[in-house]
């Protein structure tokens, strides 16, 4: 694991394996958000044993799986909040980390911290590549939700 900091609070990476949890909670880690729905790839770790491991090193767990096709406005919302009400650090995973990042960057624009070009500017120099047009799209459909 190669965590990306995308902030002071939040780090992102790929999938986790066992010895990452350790390496997170000695690392200052207080809360794993996972971002893989289960069954995603044969053999990955599913949130159960995920979670356990998390209490066992003493940190907070949060699934909140999701496809690039189906990231919704509420989605979105239970990332901003774990992220917000989280103390500590925060380590939020996927299969490549891009989903994870997406999350954030899309927290940021509908919280108004940033313009959707400052959130993918601010993803890319970390290596992931989030268009533009992703992240409005996406930030137009909470915006519409919210009004319904």
């Amino acid at each position: 694991m190669q965590p990306k900091h995308l902030n002071h609070k939040l780090s992102v990476s790929t999938q986790l394996t066992h010895e990452d949890f350790s390496e997170l909670a000695k690392g200052g880690v207080r809360t794993v958000i996972n971002n893989r729905p289960d069954g995603e790839d044969a053999g990955q770790m599913t949130a159960a044993a995920a979670a356990a491991l998390a209490q066992q090193h003493g940190m907070d767990y949060h699934h909140i799986p999701l496809t690039m096709k189906d990231i919704s406005p509420e989605a979105i919302e239970r990332f901003a909040a774990v992220l917000e009400k989280a103390e500590g650090r925060v380590h939020a995973h996927c299969r490549s980390g891009t989903r994870s990042a997406l999350l954030w960057a899309l927290s940021e624009v509908k919280a108004g911290r940033m313009s959707v070009d400052e959130a993918c500017a601010a993803v890319a120099k970390h290596g992931f590549d989030v268009p533009p047009a992703v992240v409005h799209h996406h930030s137009q459909r909470h915006s519409q939700s919210a009004k319904r």
